[in-house]
């Protein structure tokens, strides 16, 4: 009986193993497995759309407290106003409309969004036309350079936004979102571009709040269609097709520019790296040092101020020859230094320094030092007086004999009118009441003993 020396191979199924794994995986990063109803999802976002009642009120006081904080510079204030912006729901409200094909909700949303971003402009303009602080910070500043990073906070935080509000439970994801998306700020640095008349503050704020409604927008759409929240009606292939080529452009038309000016700014990290690192590995001298290095990446500019011994024009031609082999070609190089006739000695410079450092160090001695003996003397005062104490007990004995105990110690008196004054004190036990004259007298010698106006005598009666 034959055989076939090349059978079948038999179709190899996957190992349960694997199936399992599979299935683990599938249930632990499911979006459906805690998913709210459709309908508690719909009216989420709905509710958010509307903009009437206290939202537009809210909405004002927000912009005012993140056009403050912009202003003084309080990155605390500006994250408290973003907490409470509602800007959020118009935006969601139009990716639900375009995953559900609402084109009703969308038009609604838009609506809204245009209604939000205009009092927003207008009341953030009109905060920077009367406040008398008028110098663009560096939180103001941040807002003005959109870059693709900000093209990808605005995608992801977007998608934790929506996971988030599908959730059957209601998280606490959208603040979060609303923090790290930062839709307030740019209206802000608009109106104050708006308001100084800088339009290219105004173009890059604008186009970052852009991006980032944009995006939240498309990542809703995305959300919206992974939780397989059902569409309103009936839409053919052709619409279908014709609204994914809108979303298509609309992403394309407001990432690429973002992309370029990311890729600028990298190019000028780059110059700015290579250049801070040609200036110290070229200008390492032994009688010249580098005072300052001022790079400036547009303009492909480098400028270095040097003191000590001036370097001749070889030896600067021969560094600016080393530009283009360190990664710095079409670079610009001024150097400041000064004149043979006006030389600085470095030496002198060091040894001049070293004199000040060594005088004020001497200064701050001296006064310690004085400090120092002032505690010494009133340290040696109370303990001279303390070590009298038994001198004056006995003493204090002759004018009152019924004497049992004597107590010193010193403090501070305090009240409404002198305020906080030292006072000697002493309490005097006896073994019967004294009467008022030799109290009188008690206190005045005490006075002339101690030489010291603010004394005290309290007397107590032992109470067998």
């Amino acid at each position: 009986m034959s055989t076939d020396p090349n059978p079948p191979s038999p179709t190899r199924k996957p190992s349960s193993d694997l199936i399992r794994i599979r299935r683990s995986l599938a249930r632990r990063f499911s979006l459906l497995a805690d998913k709210a109803d459709d309908a508690m999802i719909e009216r989420r976002i709905r509710e958010g759309v509307e903009l009437r009642g206290a939202t537009p009120w809210i909405l004002m006081f927000a912009i005012l407290i993140a056009s403050i904080g912009l202003n003084v510079n309080s990155t605390a204030v500006i994250i408290g106003a973003m907490l409470i912006s509602p800007l959020m729901g118009p935006i969601m409200g139009v990716g639900l409309g375009a995953a559900v094909y609402d084109f009703a909700l969308i038009r609604t949303s838009l609506l809204n969004l245009a209604i939000a971003s205009a009092i927003s402009l207008a009341v953030s303009t009109l905060y920077f036309t009367i406040t008398p602080l008028s110098e663009a910070q560096s939180e103001l500043l941040a807002r003005t350079s959109p870059t693709l990073w900000d093209v990808l906070i605005a995608l992801f935080g977007g998608l934790a936004g929506i996971v988030g509000i599908t959730r059957e439970e209601k998280s606490n994801v959208i603040p979060g979102v609303a923090i790290a998306t930062a839709l307030m700020p740019p209206l802000c640095t608009a109106g104050y571009g708006l308001a100084t008349g800088q339009w290219h503050y105004f173009g890059g704020a604008f186009y970052l709040y852009s991006i980032n409604c944009v995006f939240i927008a498309l990542a809703t759409v995305v959300g919206i269609r992974l939780v397989r929240v059902p569409v309103h009606s009936y839409v053919d292939a052709v619409v279908e097709r014709r609204l994914r080529s809108y979303l298509l452009v609309l992403a394309l038309a407001t990432s690429l520019p973002s992309a370029w000016l990311a890729y600028q700014l990298v190019q000028h990290e780059l110059f700015r790296s290579r250049a801070t690192a040609f200036v110290r590995d070229e200008f390492a001298f032994e009688k010249a040092h580098v005072a300052d290095t001022r790079v400036d990446p547009k303009a492909r500019n480098i400028e270095v101020s040097l003191i000590g011994l001036p370097l001749d024009k070889p030896t600067l031609q021969r560094i600016e020859g080393r530009l283009a082999v360190a990664g710095l070609p079409d670079t610009k190089m001024l150097v400041h230094q000064n004149s043979e006739n006006d030389r600085i000695d470095v030496t002198a410079l060091k040894s001049s320094l070293l004199s000040d450092l060594y005088r004020d160090s001497q200064q701050a001695l001296q006064k310690k030092d004085a400090d120092l003996a002032a505690l010494r003397e009133q340290i040696a005062a109370r303990d001279a007086l303390m070590n009298q104490a038994d001198a004056i007990a006995t003493e204090l004995r002759t004018l009152v004999p019924d004497v049992a105990t004597v107590t010193l110690s010193q403090g501070y008196r305090i009240d409404a009118e002198s305020g906080k004054t030292p006072v000697l004190q002493m309490i005097v036990q006896t073994n019967s009441p004294v009467p008022e004259p030799d109290r009188t007298r008690a206190l005045e010698w005490f006075k002339a003993r101690t030489k010291m106006a603010a004394v005290d005598i309290l007397f107590d009666t032992v109470r067998k």
